[in-house]
């Protein structure tokens, strides 16, 4: 994913969707943020200027080559939207079992009242309903066409002035 992203950085810019808190790897975490921030500046996108951004941000402390990031940055396979897509999807199937289990601690507790329940449950179907929020937004097909003036009907009404 992060490869299409250096390979195509136009579409990072469309894919507000994804957020660093979406991958697993904290290094791969760190190379989103670089390939978004050099996206939205306008700066060059290329293995070569993300491993310069990698060592700014200090992600090569963590021990990686930077031989290794480069490899990994080199050799886009499909899209970034669509392994943007598989990554949030991820986020969201493991934050739904993240809440589910929330809620049966919340309900297996024979201290909690009805309202602990229901409140802890609401919270943890908060953080859910952000990540799902974005996963739609990511995977709904964009309208063919916003309805022009023309096609929408008239509000229903008097015409003009009344006259009497």
């Amino acid at each position: 994913m992060l490869a299409c992203s250096v390979s195509r950085p136009e579409r990072v810019r469309e894919m507000r969707w994804l957020t660093a808190d979406d991958f697993l790897d904290p290094l791969h975490a760190g190379l989103w943020q670089a390939v978004t921030a050099l996206a939205h500046r306008g700066d060059p996108v290329d293995p070569v200027t993300m491993l310069w951004e990698a060592q700014q941000r200090g992600l090569l402390a963590t021990g990686i080559a930077p031989a290794a990031v480069i490899a990994l940055l080199s050799e886009p396979v499909g899209s970034a939207d669509y392994w943007g897509e598989r990554l949030l999807e991820r986020n969201l199937l493991a934050r739904a079992l993240l809440a589910a289990r929330q809620i049966t601690a919340y309900a297996s507790d024979p201290a909690n009242t009805v309202h602990q329940l229901v409140t802890g449950s609401r919270r943890a179907l908060a953080d859910l309903h952000t990540v799902r929020s974005r996963w739609q937004n990511a995977t709904r097909p964009l309208p063919a066409s916003l309805p022009s003036a023309e096609s929408t009907s008239p509000r229903a009404g008097p015409r003009g002035p009344l006259t009497t």
